[in-house]
Protein backbone atom coordinates (compact mmCIF):
# COMPACT_ATOMS: atom_id res chain seq x y z
CA UNK A 1 0.00 0.00 0.00
CA UNK A 2 1.02 3.44 -0.97
CA UNK A 3 1.51 6.43 1.43
CA UNK A 4 1.22 9.65 0.46
CA UNK A 5 3.61 12.80 1.77
CA UNK A 6 0.10 14.03 3.70
CA UNK A 7 -0.77 10.84 5.24
CA UNK A 8 2.54 10.11 6.58
CA UNK A 9 2.53 13.73 8.16
CA UNK A 10 -0.69 12.91 9.63
CA UNK A 11 -0.78 9.67 10.56
CA UNK A 12 0.26 10.11 14.11
CA UNK A 13 -2.68 11.79 14.64
CA UNK A 14 -5.19 8.35 14.27
CA UNK A 15 -3.32 6.94 16.65
CA UNK A 16 -4.61 6.59 20.13
CA UNK A 17 -2.34 8.33 22.78
CA UNK A 18 -4.28 8.85 25.70
CA UNK A 19 -3.44 5.06 27.24
CA UNK A 20 -0.86 2.78 27.29
CA UNK A 21 -0.68 -1.09 28.41
CA UNK A 22 0.94 -2.19 31.54
CA UNK A 23 2.59 -5.69 31.38
CA UNK A 24 -0.54 -7.26 32.92
CA UNK A 25 -2.60 -5.81 30.07
CA UNK A 26 -4.21 -3.43 31.86
CA UNK A 27 -5.12 0.10 30.86
CA UNK A 28 -3.18 3.22 32.15
CA UNK A 29 -4.07 7.13 31.51
CA UNK A 30 -0.23 8.48 29.88
CA UNK A 31 0.37 11.70 28.94
CA UNK A 32 -1.78 13.42 25.97
CA UNK A 33 0.38 14.09 23.43
CA UNK A 34 1.00 17.64 22.07
CA UNK A 35 0.55 17.34 18.19
CA UNK A 36 2.33 20.52 17.36
CA UNK A 37 5.31 19.64 19.74
CA UNK A 38 5.36 15.71 17.98
CA UNK A 39 5.27 17.52 14.24
CA UNK A 40 7.88 20.35 15.59
CA UNK A 41 10.13 17.66 16.74
CA UNK A 42 10.03 15.20 13.52
CA UNK A 43 10.81 18.52 11.58
CA UNK A 44 13.84 18.81 13.41
CA UNK A 45 15.00 15.01 13.48
CA UNK A 46 13.69 14.64 9.57
CA UNK A 47 16.57 18.02 9.18
CA UNK A 48 19.17 16.02 11.21
CA UNK A 49 18.72 13.31 8.99
CA UNK A 50 19.34 15.24 6.27
CA UNK A 51 21.66 16.81 7.72
CA UNK A 52 23.51 13.69 8.80
CA UNK A 53 23.64 12.21 5.08
CA UNK A 54 24.96 15.96 3.70
CA UNK A 55 28.04 15.54 6.03
CA UNK A 56 29.76 12.43 4.20
CA UNK A 57 28.68 14.78 1.07
CA UNK A 58 30.44 17.12 2.10
CA UNK A 59 33.91 15.14 2.84
CA UNK A 60 33.34 14.08 -0.69
CA UNK A 61 33.08 17.52 -2.45
CA UNK A 62 36.14 18.45 -0.37
CA UNK A 63 38.53 15.66 -1.41
CA UNK A 64 37.14 15.84 -5.38
CA UNK A 65 37.54 19.60 -4.85
CA UNK A 66 34.37 20.52 -5.86
CA UNK A 67 33.83 23.17 -4.38
CA UNK A 68 37.29 25.32 -5.39
CA UNK A 69 36.10 24.32 -8.69
CA UNK A 70 33.02 26.46 -8.14
CA UNK A 71 34.63 28.93 -6.32
CA UNK A 72 37.34 29.60 -9.38
CA UNK A 73 34.56 29.48 -11.97
CA UNK A 74 31.53 30.56 -10.97
CA UNK A 75 28.29 28.82 -11.79
CA UNK A 76 28.37 25.40 -13.22
CA UNK A 77 26.50 23.19 -15.17
CA UNK A 78 26.10 19.55 -13.42
CA UNK A 79 28.41 18.26 -16.68
CA UNK A 80 30.55 21.30 -17.05
CA UNK A 81 31.68 20.76 -12.80
CA UNK A 82 31.91 17.53 -13.66
CA UNK A 83 34.62 17.92 -16.93
CA UNK A 84 36.72 20.75 -14.50
CA UNK A 85 36.81 17.74 -11.34
CA UNK A 86 37.27 14.89 -13.73
CA UNK A 87 34.01 13.37 -12.15
CA UNK A 88 31.25 11.42 -13.20
CA UNK A 89 28.17 14.01 -14.14
CA UNK A 90 25.70 11.35 -12.90
CA UNK A 91 26.88 11.68 -9.52
CA UNK A 92 27.83 15.44 -9.50
CA UNK A 93 24.24 16.64 -10.69
CA UNK A 94 23.41 14.13 -7.07
CA UNK A 95 25.35 15.97 -5.37
CA UNK A 96 24.76 19.47 -6.31
CA UNK A 97 20.77 18.85 -6.07
CA UNK A 98 21.29 17.80 -2.10
CA UNK A 99 23.63 20.62 -1.65
CA UNK A 100 21.09 23.12 -3.29
CA UNK A 101 18.30 21.35 -0.71
CA UNK A 102 20.67 22.03 1.78
CA UNK A 103 21.33 25.63 1.43
CA UNK A 104 25.13 25.04 0.15
CA UNK A 105 25.03 25.79 -3.10
CA UNK A 106 22.44 27.86 -5.19
CA UNK A 107 20.77 26.69 -7.99
CA UNK A 108 19.88 28.71 -10.76
CA UNK A 109 16.88 27.57 -12.85
CA UNK A 110 16.96 29.89 -15.68
CA UNK A 111 20.38 28.37 -16.53
CA UNK A 112 20.67 25.20 -14.89
CA UNK A 113 23.88 26.05 -13.19
CA UNK A 114 24.58 25.97 -9.67
CA UNK A 115 27.61 28.16 -7.50
CA UNK A 116 28.33 29.06 -4.50
CA UNK A 117 27.55 32.64 -2.86
CA UNK A 118 30.52 34.27 -1.54
CA UNK A 119 29.43 33.46 2.24
CA UNK A 120 29.07 29.40 1.32
CA UNK A 121 32.42 29.97 -0.59
CA UNK A 122 33.53 30.81 2.76
CA UNK A 123 32.11 27.75 4.70
CA UNK A 124 33.42 25.44 2.02
CA UNK A 125 35.88 26.41 -0.47
CA UNK A 126 38.39 29.12 1.52
CA UNK A 127 40.86 27.31 3.92
CA UNK A 128 42.13 30.55 5.07
CA UNK A 129 38.79 31.84 6.43
CA UNK A 130 37.84 31.45 10.15
CA UNK A 131 33.88 29.84 8.88
CA UNK A 132 35.30 27.36 7.26
CA UNK A 133 33.79 24.38 8.53
CA UNK A 134 34.76 21.59 5.97
CA UNK A 135 37.15 19.78 9.14
CA UNK A 136 34.37 19.74 11.23
CA UNK A 137 32.17 17.43 8.83
CA UNK A 138 35.53 15.22 8.31
CA UNK A 139 35.85 15.03 11.61
CA UNK A 140 31.63 13.91 12.32
CA UNK A 141 31.75 10.99 9.87
CA UNK A 142 35.18 9.95 10.72
CA UNK A 143 33.99 9.86 14.63
CA UNK A 144 31.24 7.76 13.93
CA UNK A 145 33.53 4.99 12.20
CA UNK A 146 34.31 2.96 15.49
CA UNK A 147 30.82 3.05 16.80
CA UNK A 148 30.95 -1.11 17.77
CA UNK A 149 33.63 0.06 19.63
CA UNK A 150 31.83 2.79 21.36
CA UNK A 151 29.00 0.64 21.86
CA UNK A 152 30.80 -1.51 23.52
CA UNK A 153 32.50 1.18 26.37
CA UNK A 154 29.07 2.62 26.89
CA UNK A 155 27.99 -0.84 28.11
CA UNK A 156 31.12 -1.53 30.05
CA UNK A 157 32.38 2.14 30.74
CA UNK A 158 36.14 2.06 29.30
CA UNK A 159 37.29 4.49 27.65
CA UNK A 160 38.68 4.61 23.80
CA UNK A 161 41.67 6.52 23.52
CA UNK A 162 42.66 9.51 20.55
CA UNK A 163 44.76 7.19 18.71
CA UNK A 164 41.58 4.68 19.03
CA UNK A 165 39.94 6.52 15.95
CA UNK A 166 40.00 6.44 12.11
CA UNK A 167 42.85 9.29 11.17
CA UNK A 168 40.23 11.05 9.94
CA UNK A 169 39.21 12.25 13.22
CA UNK A 170 42.89 13.88 13.54
CA UNK A 171 42.56 15.69 10.34
CA UNK A 172 38.88 16.91 10.74
CA UNK A 173 40.08 18.31 14.14
CA UNK A 174 42.72 20.08 13.15
CA UNK A 175 41.28 21.69 10.02
CA UNK A 176 38.55 22.92 12.58
CA UNK A 177 39.98 24.26 14.97
CA UNK A 178 43.13 25.92 13.00
CA UNK A 179 40.10 28.42 11.37
CA UNK A 180 40.09 29.58 14.78
CA UNK A 181 43.63 29.71 15.69
CA UNK A 182 44.27 31.74 12.39
CA UNK A 183 41.63 34.58 12.58
CA UNK A 184 42.29 34.96 16.79
CA UNK A 185 45.22 33.23 18.35
CA UNK A 186 48.24 36.38 17.60
CA UNK A 187 45.15 38.74 16.97
CA UNK A 188 43.32 39.09 20.28
CA UNK A 189 44.55 35.69 22.30
CA UNK A 190 48.00 36.60 22.79
CA UNK A 191 47.68 40.58 23.20
CA UNK A 192 44.91 39.90 26.18
CA UNK A 193 47.35 37.83 28.17
CA UNK A 194 49.43 39.96 30.23
CA UNK A 195 52.74 41.26 29.11
CA UNK A 196 53.18 37.74 27.19
CA UNK A 197 53.02 39.20 23.50
CA UNK A 198 55.95 41.73 24.73
CA UNK A 199 57.76 38.54 25.90
CA UNK A 200 57.15 36.90 22.61
CA UNK A 201 58.10 39.73 20.53
CA UNK A 202 61.53 40.09 22.56
CA UNK A 203 62.46 35.85 22.67
CA UNK A 204 60.39 33.90 24.81
CA UNK A 205 60.98 30.44 24.97
CA UNK A 206 56.91 28.32 24.63
CA UNK A 207 55.77 25.09 25.05
CA UNK A 208 52.25 23.96 23.41
CA UNK A 209 50.87 20.70 24.99
CA UNK A 210 48.58 18.24 22.76
CA UNK A 211 49.86 20.19 20.06
CA UNK A 212 48.38 17.74 17.56
CA UNK A 213 49.59 18.37 13.89
CA UNK A 214 51.55 21.68 15.49
CA UNK A 215 48.50 24.06 13.59
CA UNK A 216 49.22 26.58 16.67
CA UNK A 217 53.05 25.84 17.47
CA UNK A 218 53.62 27.08 13.71
CA UNK A 219 51.49 29.83 13.63
CA UNK A 220 53.08 31.76 16.84
CA UNK A 221 56.37 30.44 15.65
CA UNK A 222 55.71 32.46 12.08
CA UNK A 223 54.38 35.27 14.07
CA UNK A 224 57.19 35.45 16.95
CA UNK A 225 60.51 35.00 14.98
CA UNK A 226 62.90 35.52 18.24
CA UNK A 227 60.89 33.14 20.03
CA UNK A 228 61.67 29.16 20.25
CA UNK A 229 58.84 26.59 20.19
CA UNK A 230 58.64 22.96 21.65
CA UNK A 231 55.73 21.32 20.66
CA UNK A 232 54.57 17.88 22.41
CA UNK A 233 51.50 15.29 22.36
CA UNK A 234 51.45 11.81 23.17
CA UNK A 235 50.20 10.44 19.78
CA UNK A 236 53.65 9.82 17.17
CA UNK A 237 51.76 9.97 14.26
CA UNK A 238 50.77 13.59 14.51
CA UNK A 239 53.82 14.17 16.24
CA UNK A 240 55.67 13.21 12.79
CA UNK A 241 52.72 15.17 10.73
CA UNK A 242 53.32 18.44 12.64
CA UNK A 243 57.33 17.88 12.47
CA UNK A 244 56.92 17.91 8.27
CA UNK A 245 54.59 20.88 8.75
CA UNK A 246 57.40 22.91 10.67
CA UNK A 247 59.89 21.93 8.16
CA UNK A 248 58.10 22.79 5.14
CA UNK A 249 57.63 26.20 6.73
CA UNK A 250 60.81 26.61 6.89
CA UNK A 251 60.36 26.67 11.06
CA UNK A 252 62.93 23.19 12.00
CA UNK A 253 65.67 25.53 13.53
CA UNK A 254 62.91 27.51 16.03
CA UNK A 255 59.95 24.99 16.32
CA UNK A 256 60.67 21.06 17.75
CA UNK A 257 58.17 18.71 18.45
CA UNK A 258 58.52 15.84 20.51
CA UNK A 259 55.98 12.42 21.62
CA UNK A 260 55.08 13.31 25.29
CA UNK A 261 52.28 13.01 27.35
CA UNK A 262 51.26 16.41 29.53
CA UNK A 263 52.38 15.25 32.40
CA UNK A 264 55.77 14.07 31.66
CA UNK A 265 56.84 16.45 28.44
CA UNK A 266 60.54 17.65 29.11
CA UNK A 267 61.59 21.13 29.89
CA UNK A 268 62.17 24.00 32.15
CA UNK A 269 61.46 27.92 32.48
CA UNK A 270 58.78 28.36 30.00
CA UNK A 271 57.62 31.66 29.21
CA UNK A 272 55.00 30.57 28.28
CA UNK A 273 52.76 27.10 28.33
CA UNK A 274 49.65 26.43 26.10
CA UNK A 275 47.10 23.95 25.89
CA UNK A 276 44.62 24.29 22.47
CA UNK A 277 41.41 22.26 23.06
CA UNK A 278 42.75 19.20 24.65
CA UNK A 279 43.17 20.06 28.56
CA UNK A 280 39.19 18.79 29.20
CA UNK A 281 40.59 15.14 26.82
CA UNK A 282 42.97 14.78 29.51
CA UNK A 283 42.24 11.71 32.34
CA UNK A 284 44.36 13.68 34.78
CA UNK A 285 43.98 17.59 33.97
CA UNK A 286 44.88 18.46 37.62
CA UNK A 287 48.04 16.44 37.31
CA UNK A 288 48.72 18.02 33.89
CA UNK A 289 48.34 21.51 35.36
CA UNK A 290 50.70 20.54 38.11
CA UNK A 291 53.40 19.51 35.63
CA UNK A 292 52.75 22.98 33.86
CA UNK A 293 53.46 25.11 37.23
CA UNK A 294 56.54 23.05 37.39
CA UNK A 295 57.99 23.21 34.19
CA UNK A 296 56.79 27.22 34.18
CA UNK A 297 59.25 30.12 34.74
CA UNK A 298 58.46 31.66 37.79
CA UNK A 299 56.57 34.85 36.09
CA UNK A 300 55.24 32.25 33.51
CA UNK A 301 51.94 31.93 31.89
CA UNK A 302 49.57 29.09 31.19
CA UNK A 303 47.20 29.78 28.07
CA UNK A 304 44.17 27.52 28.28
CA UNK A 305 42.14 27.20 25.55
CA UNK A 306 38.88 25.26 25.71
CA UNK A 307 35.37 24.93 24.09
CA UNK A 308 33.09 27.56 24.92
CA UNK A 309 30.90 26.97 27.46
CA UNK A 310 28.34 27.84 30.50
CA UNK A 311 28.69 26.34 33.72
CA UNK A 312 25.33 24.57 34.07
CA UNK A 313 23.51 22.35 31.64
CA UNK A 314 21.26 24.74 30.68
CA UNK A 315 23.57 27.35 29.52
CA UNK A 316 24.39 24.76 26.68
CA UNK A 317 21.39 23.88 25.45
CA UNK A 318 21.89 25.27 22.18
CA UNK A 319 23.21 24.64 18.58
CA UNK A 320 26.96 25.27 19.50
CA UNK A 321 26.63 23.07 23.22
CA UNK A 322 25.00 20.29 21.10
CA UNK A 323 27.97 20.27 18.53
CA UNK A 324 30.29 20.26 21.48
CA UNK A 325 28.18 18.15 23.58
CA UNK A 326 28.29 15.42 20.92
CA UNK A 327 31.97 15.22 20.07
CA UNK A 328 32.48 14.92 23.39
CA UNK A 329 30.41 11.62 23.63
CA UNK A 330 31.96 10.22 20.54
CA UNK A 331 36.26 11.45 21.63
CA UNK A 332 36.36 13.76 24.23
CA UNK A 333 34.74 11.70 27.45
CA UNK A 334 36.27 8.50 26.04
CA UNK A 335 39.52 9.20 25.83
CA UNK A 336 39.73 11.02 29.31
CA UNK A 337 38.08 7.80 30.38
CA UNK A 338 40.97 5.31 28.50
CA UNK A 339 43.38 6.88 31.11
CA UNK A 340 44.52 7.36 34.64
CA UNK A 341 42.16 9.11 36.76
CA UNK A 342 39.87 9.48 33.96
CA UNK A 343 38.45 12.60 35.23
CA UNK A 344 36.34 12.94 32.04
CA UNK A 345 35.46 16.95 32.10
CA UNK A 346 33.87 16.91 28.45
CA UNK A 347 34.30 19.13 26.29
CA UNK A 348 31.72 21.74 28.02
CA UNK A 349 33.08 21.75 31.27
CA UNK A 350 32.96 25.33 32.07
CA UNK A 351 34.83 28.22 33.45
CA UNK A 352 34.08 27.26 37.05
CA UNK A 353 35.22 23.56 36.68
CA UNK A 354 37.92 24.43 34.70
CA UNK A 355 39.55 27.10 37.56
CA UNK A 356 38.74 24.45 40.30
CA UNK A 357 41.12 22.06 38.14
CA UNK A 358 43.83 24.95 37.49
CA UNK A 359 43.80 25.84 41.43
CA UNK A 360 44.06 22.82 42.35
CA UNK A 361 47.43 22.25 40.23
CA UNK A 362 49.05 24.93 41.92
CA UNK A 363 48.01 27.75 40.16
CA UNK A 364 47.07 30.85 41.93
CA UNK A 365 45.83 33.23 39.56
CA UNK A 366 43.03 32.35 37.08
CA UNK A 367 41.22 34.71 34.63
CA UNK A 368 38.95 34.32 31.63
CA UNK A 369 41.17 36.64 29.42
CA UNK A 370 38.56 36.92 26.14
CA UNK A 371 36.49 34.63 24.39
CA UNK A 372 34.22 33.79 20.81
CA UNK A 373 31.48 32.16 20.62
CA UNK A 374 33.70 29.26 20.02
CA UNK A 375 36.13 29.79 22.71
CA UNK A 376 37.16 30.29 26.28
CA UNK A 377 40.59 31.81 26.62
CA UNK A 378 42.08 31.40 30.24
CA UNK A 379 44.71 32.67 31.42
CA UNK A 380 46.75 30.90 34.41
CA UNK A 381 49.98 32.40 36.53
CA UNK A 382 51.53 31.17 39.86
Amino acid sequence: MMITKEEATTMTTRMPHDLSTTTDGAARPVAAIDEARLHELLGNAIADFGAALQAPLVVIGDKLGLYKALAASGPLTPAELAAQTQTAERYVREWLNAHAAGGYVEYHPGSGRYGLSPEQALLFADETSPAFLVGAFQMAVAAGRIEPKLVEAFTSGAGVGWHEHDAGVFHGVERFFRTGYQAHLVQSWIPALDGVEAKLRKGALVADVGCGHGASTILLAQAYSRSTFMGFDYHAPSVAAARRRAEAAGLSDRVRFAVASSKDYKGADYDLVATFDCLHDLGDPVGTAAHVRETLAADGTWLIVEPYAGDRVEDNLNPVGRAYYSGSTLICTPNSLSQEVGLALGAQAGEARLRQVVTSGGFSRFRRATETPFNLVLEARP
